[in-house]
């Protein structure tokens, strides 16, 4: 593991192929895929025209690279104090100077590519990506982490309606389900570190509540969206509307109960309704504005 001075300026050896390897390990690529890829099958099902697709999907990418690189370069000297491995900054294969000038760079990407959309979906999505930064730099650690989630996410789905031919404003029902499905991302981002977060002073949300009350809230949420995204769209929602609330709340019951045991399952079993939740979205693409 590279030392706090390497991890913070940059090892004067590292190459340059680690250290763009090591900004790609910086950005959380893992949500940054997921977001992206699940805005521009949005944009899509939603009807905007390929070319847009692609400009909605540029923004999305930029706006959630920043948010990663911020997060990591905010977060380097908390990291490296708690030896968290994996982490590029912590190992020193790039340092926070270089981080934080990748973050301000995808950020000043966002801001055209974003507008390019129209100026009321530039100004929703900015406004989730200025949320995000908030989260980074100061709400992380306070009993409101939960609100830039709930913006963020409430934002993306507007964002891609706003993007529309006439920029329709978005059902609310879109909106509602976007910030619950927030919230719980957030829930289920704090988890996995929680412990290593309480150690080190880190008091947000979810943190307050506790691993275990974390655990136990976390299907809440994403449940919740689920019987808006069922019975939001005007009109019945039919049979196999109310199979899907049934079956999400059938594994989230289970989550909980076994997860008291096997945490993994807990998690995993919020992971499985999260993922009903985003096939929904998808699926109501053509009717959120």
């Amino acid at each position: 593991m590279g030392t706090p001075e390497q991890s913070t300026t940059g090892g004067p050896g590292a190459s340059w192929a680690g250290r763009v390897a090591g900004l790609a390990g910086s950005c959380h690529p893992g949500p940054v895929v997921a977001v992206t890829v699940l805005m521009a099958g949005l944009a899509v099902t939603a009807g905007q025209s390929a070319a847009r697709c692609v400009l909605t999907a540029a923004a999305v990418l930029t706006g959630q690279l920043s948010v990663g690189w911020c997060n990591d370069a905010f977060d380097a000297r908390r990291d490296i104090a708690a030896g968290r491995r994996g982490k590029p900054v912590v190992d020193g294969t790039v340092g926070v100077t270089e981080v934080w000038v990748a973050a301000y760079a995808a950020l000043a990407l966002c801001v055209p590519l974003s507008f390019a959309c129209g100026l009321w979906a530039g100004a929703v999505h900015l406004t989730g990506v200025a949320a995000a930064w908030a989260y980074d730099l100061r709400l992380k650690a306070t009993a409101w982490s939960w609100a830039p989630y709930a913006v963020g996410f409430a934002g993306l789905p507007a964002f891609v309606v706003l993007g529309l031919p006439g920029q329709p404003w978005p059902a609310w029902w879109v909106v509602t389900a976007g910030a619950l499905l927030g919230v719980g991302a957030h829930l289920g981002d704090v988890l996995p570190d929680i412990r290593g977060d309480l150690a080190t002073g880190v008091r947000g949300w979810p943190h307050r509540l506790g691993p275990d009350g974390a655990l136990l809230l976390l299907p809440v949420p994403l449940v919740a969206a689920s019987a808006v995204l069922v019975l939001g769209p005007a009109g019945p929602p039919g049979g196999w509307g109310w199979a899907v609330l049934v079956v999400t709340a059938l594994i989230a019951t289970a989550g909980t109960v076994l997860g008291r045991r096997w945490e993994r399952l807990a998690f995993a079993a919020a992971v499985a309704v999260a993922v009903v939740d985003v096939t929904l979205l998808l699926l109501r693409g053509t009717g959120i504005a």
